[in-house]
């Protein structure tokens, strides 16, 4: 789990592929772009009887997590082969007599005040003096709203969520959101459920807020009390807090007011005020997120006293900055979010940690670096004829379902057509002129990049959306689709073995960065992205019975995910996950159908290490998803994570194309057989 970090600001809207979390193991763990690596698969088991464990057993059995993580996976593996490139960079940037201002010259002073633990341990809490004096400052409703406003400024995400993006009806406007938010832990159900594990995090999180408290100069009888009190604003804001589930449809969570109609349901909030004191001017309309809880924060601002409300805000504003203080301050936020709620045993080395902060402060700069170092242009052009692929392929599926009318067809071929594909790096850097970060205070370079970032935020109000904007950096293993601009965005940093190798046979590289491509493609068409146009807007374009063949498929998914046990009596939330279901499901089978459309173009091969190239397929499909994870994380993404386990999300995608059962034999009396009447499917074959 991540707590809300000091340097975050903005929510960014996308649909993508699950992230893991980067291991510390050696480079040497990488698979051979040639080909499988063999030693990986488990052949005592029977790809009919389990095809994850088959194709993924010998490395589970191998790759234990480290003690600093919580999960080691295929993704870790390539972040780690990432992190050392980056580590190169981040050393030459020390060493080189980089000019002022320059990019060279912020990556590595960055890097270097990270570094400096000396200087960091002598600052101890001064950096963050001047904001909790602020707090301390505050005596009405008046100066508690306005210094929200100021700390929003500074990173500190009090009481409410706020950010500026894509109109979700009018994608050519930017606009202001506002939501819920306020919590330290990571979903409303860990304050609101009544599970043992549920109940053991509460109490930990208790003792960890009042041990922080102490680590700032309190007495514990004080700390103590002070920890129930932040407990007790939390939980009422949880209770009003709308579920991931919920959340999941964008019409729920679309309510476009005037600032008039807000301050109707928040009487006791000066929103001009307000909004000027956050260096918004100008605004005339704000989508609200979740109305019942803007409501019932108007209550709180009444019903809580305004002590209460500085200890809250007193706790936000350390929880936030602990990682960027001295060692007590740091081990203590580890024991809590490392230990208790991820199962990490110890601190990952400290250059990560700072890589890993430099990367979400100015990490364009970084990527930028890392691009000219790292990513091959050739891997751009295969990469985009990849896309075309499975772009043809979905235009083939779309043309010939079954269950959908000609009318809503078109809308969908338009959409497809429109879809824009983005590779690598952008076209434009981003700017970090006005960004000022020396080598003299680590935590005052996160701050500055945290008011750069905000800044930055809030100046696209009132100006045209920025299409060549990207929300990932170079350098990141992941990918995305954002329903606003109709986009899919590949970073340079995954298009790297195992996900993809322009020397290696086509059926990996389907298989794997295929499978990526047709995953992220089909989110635009899941049962969140369907809702949104050609041109990004929330918009009905369905013909009614269409829409309801469209939920009766979904609803298969989800009751066939819903029923897999994952940890003890622990199972997948089948609604929580089915916009990733739909777009493994629909990704895969679209990958597959690509790949057989290169074999006519190209010719088939015969086998390579023992395998037809359709069983290469599948097994390239599955070694992305290889994981172990500590039992603590893996309960906390059941919680909180949209997307499926590793297992899961290889065996209930394959189990469900016929192409499977035709490439590894598999029939009614195994395992992996679910009858065809029963297999689900959206976008896949039938």
């Amino acid at each position: 789990m991540k707590k809300n970090p000091f340097w975050k600001v903005v929510g960014v809207v996308v649909l993508s592929i699950s992230l893991f979390a980067a291991c510390n193991q050696s480079d040497k763990t990488r698979d051979n772009s040639d080909g499988l690596n063999l030693t990986n698969l488990d052949t005592t088991v029977s790809p009919t009887q389990d095809f994850y464990e088959y194709a993924n057993g010998g490395w589970i059995k191998s790759n234990p997590v480290p003690p600093s993580k919580s999960a080691w996976t295929s993704f870790s593996i390539l972040q780690e082969h990432n992190n050392n490139v980056l580590k190169s960079i981040l050393k030459n940037s020390i060493s080189d007599d980089a000019p002022g201002n320059s990019t060279e010259q912020k990556v590595g002073d960055f890097y270097k005040s990270g570094m400096d633990t000396l200087q960091i341990g002598k600052q101890g809490m001064k950096p963050v003096e001047p904001i909790l004096s602020q707090i301390a400052n505050i005596d009405n409703r008046v100066t508690l709203l306005n210094t929200i406003a100021e700390l929003r400024q500074e990173g500190v995400g009090a009481m409410y969520s706020f950010h500026v993006s894509q109109d979700d009806k009018e994608a050519t406007k930017m606009a202001a959101y506002l939501g819920q938010g306020g919590l330290g832990l990571p979903d409303r159900d860990y304050y609101l459920k009544t599970d043992k594990r549920s109940e053991q995090v509460r109490k930990a999180y208790v003792k960890h807020i009042a041990k922080m408290f102490e680590l700032m100069g309190e007495k514990p009888a004080q700390s103590e009390k002070d920890a129930k009190t932040i407990m007790d604003i939390e939980t009422n804001l949880a209770k009003h807090s709308m579920t991931r589930v919920e959340r999941r449809d964008p019409d729920n969570v679309y309510h476009k007011m005037t600032i008039e109609q807000l301050e109707k349901i928040t009487p006791d909030i000066n929103w001009n005020q307000h909004f000027k004191k956050m260096g918004v001017t100008g605004l005339k309309t704000v989508i609200v997120s979740q109305p019942k809880f803007m409501s019932n924060l108007n209550n709180m601002l009444k019903d809580v006293s305004i002590a209460n409300w500085k200890v809250y805000l007193k706790w936000h504003t350390i929880n936030s900055a602990a990682p960027f203080l001295s060692k007590k301050f740091e081990d203590e936020d580890f024991n809590f979010y490392g230990k208790v709620l991820s199962g990490r045993k110890k601190m990952e080395p400290r250059w990560k940690r700072v890589l890993r902060t430099e990367n979400r402060a100015i990490g364009f700069a970084l990527g930028k670096l890392y691009v000219k170092k790292a990513f091959p242009p050739e891997a751009k052009q295969k990469a985009m004829e990849m896309i075309n692929d499975i772009k043809s392929a979905f235009r083939d599926r779309i043309q010939n379902i079954s269950w959908m009318s000609d009318s809503t067809k078109q809308k969908a071929l338009n959409k497809l057509q429109a879809l824009i594909p983005k590779i690598g790096y952008p076209d434009k850097w981003r700017d970090y002129s006005s960004l000022k970060i020396t080598d003299a205070s680590y935590f005052t370079n996160v701050l500055n990049a945290n008011k750069y970032a905000y800044n930055r935020m809030i100046n696209k109000l009132g100006k045209p959306v920025d299409r060549n904007e990207w929300f990932m950096t170079p350098q990141t293993v992941n990918a995305y689709y954002s329903p606003n601009k109709n986009e899919i965005v590949f970073p340079a940093g995954i298009l790297q073995p195992p996900f993809f190798d322009p020397k290696a046979d086509a059926a990996l590289n389907f298989g794997g960065m295929g499978a990526v491509i047709g995953h992220e493609m089909t989110h635009g068409f899941d049962d969140q992205g369907s809702k949104y146009d050609k041109n990004g807007n929330l918009h009905d374009w369905w013909n009614k019975q269409d829409r309801k063949n469209f939920n009766e498929r979904a609803q298969n998914l989800v009751n066939e995910y819903s029923d897999f046990v994952v940890l003890d009596s622990l199972h997948i939330n089948g609604k929580l996950t089915l916009g990733e279901n739909i777009a493994d499901n629909g990704g895969v089978s679209l990958a597959y159908a690509a790949l057989q459309k290169y074999y006519q173009k190209h010719g088939k091969p015969d086998k390579i290490q023992g395998f037809t190239p359709n069983q290469r397929f599948f097994l390239a499909w599955a070694r992305i998803w290889e994981a172990n994870m500590t039992p603590e994380s893996l309960e906390n993404r059941l919680r909180v994570d949209p997307h499926s386990p590793g297992k899961f999300r290889v065996n209930g995608v394959v189990r469900n194309m016929p192409a499977f059962y035709k490439a590894f034999n598999v029939v009614s009396r195994d395992s992996m057989y679910t009858a065809p009447a029963k297999r689900a499917n959206v976008w896949a074959a039938g």
